[in-house]
C-alpha cells in the first residue's frame, strides 16, 4: 500500500517566469539493500519497524534540522529550509541571502548504511558526498558523490557515468528505473570498510573499492586528480550539496555499521 499527497511549489525558472511543480511526497511500501529491507507504512521522517530494530537513527525527524549544519558551517546554510516534512533547498538570491554552502551532518561516519529519498525539479542536479573532510576547499573535494540528477533534463544524464544515482564520474550506474520525475526517489548509501554500493529504488545499482590500486588509478585518470586526497578519507561527514537548484529530501536515516 502506498500513500501519496502533494506538495505544490513554485520555483524560478531562467527567463523570470514562476511555474508550479508538483512534488509527489509518498510513502513507499518498502526500500532498502538485501541487509535490511524497509517495512510498510512509515510515515515521512519516522523510522519504520524493521529500521528501528536494526538500529537505524533518523538524521531527520521532519521538523528540525538539529543533526545538520553547513559545510565549514556552525548554522544551517542560506537556502535550506524544512517545508512541509521534508528538507527543500531554494538557491537563495540577493545581497542579504547569507552564506551558501552544502548541507553537512554534524557527526563523522566511517562504515554505514544512509538511507533517503530525493526529488528534483526538471534540469534538478545534486548529490551526496560521504567521508567529507573540512579541510578541503569543498566537500566534492574529498567526499565520493551519489549523484542525484533528472537525467532527461539534463547534460549529465546522457552518460551513465554522470547519471543519477552513479558514483559520479567514476562508476556508471547498472540499471535501476528512476521514479517520475516530480516523484520521491528512495536510496540508500552502504559504506562497509573500503566496500561501497549505491542503491535506487529498491536495485542495487553500483558496487565499487575504496582505496586499492584500481580505485586510485580510476581518481588519478579523472578530473578529480587535481585533488589531494579525494575519496581516500576514512572517515567523515555526509553532505546533501547546494548545486544551485531546487532540491527535496526526506527519510534521512542512518545505521552505523562494525568498522
Amino acid at each position: 500500500m502506498k500513500t501519496m499527497s502533494t506538495l505544490v511549489v513554485s520555483t524560478m525558472l531562467a527567463l523570470g517566469a514562476v511555474a508550479c511543480v508538483e512534488v509527489q511526497v509518498s510513502t513507499a511500501d518498502s526500500a532498502g539493500t538485501e541487509e535490511a529491507a524497509a517495512a510498510a507504512d512509515a510515515a515521512p521522517g519516522e523510522l519504520t519497524a524493521d529500521e528501528a530494530e536494526a538500529g537505524f537513527q533518523s538524521l531527520f525527524d521532519g521538523e528540525s534540522l538539529e543533526h545538520w549544519r553547513g559545510f565549514k558551517l556552525d548554522q544551517v546554510p542560506a537556502g535550506w529550509a524544512v517545508a512541509d516534512g521534508v528538507v527543500h533547498f531554494v538557491p537563495p538570491t540577493g545581497d542579504d541571502a547569507g552564506p551558501r554552502a552544502d548541507l553537512m551532518t554534524r557527526e563523522q561516519y566511517r562504515s554505514f548504511e544512509f538511507r533517503f529519498d530525493w526529488a528534483v525539479t526538471p534540469g534538478g542536479n545534486s548529490g551526496v558526498m560521504f567521508h567529507v573532510s573540512e579541510d578541503a576547499r569543498a566537500s566534492y573535494s574529498t567526499g565520493p558523490e551519489f549523484q542525484i540528477l533528472d537525467d532527461g533534463g539534463h547534460r549529465d544524464g546522457q552518460r551513465m557515468e554522470t547519471s543519477a544515482a552513479s558514483n559520479y564520474a567514476l562508476h556508471a550506474r547498472q540499471g535501476g528505473e528512476l521514479a517520475p520525475l516530480g516523484e520521491f526517489n528512495t536510496s540508500a548509501l552502504r559504506v562497509e570498510g573500503a566496500a561501497v554500493t549505491h542503491w535506487l529504488n529498491g536495485e542495487k545499482v553500483v558496487e565499487y573499492t575504496l582505496w586499492d590500486d584500481e580505485w586510485k588509478e580510476l581518481v588519478a585518470a579523472s578530473k578529480f586528480a587535481s585533488m589531494p586526497g579525494y575519496g581516500m578519507m576514512e572517515t567523515g561527514h555526509i553532505a546533501l550539496q547546494d548545486h544551485g537548484n531546487e532540491i527535496w529530501f526526506r527519510n534521512l536515516r542512518i545505521l552505523v555499521l562494525p568498522d
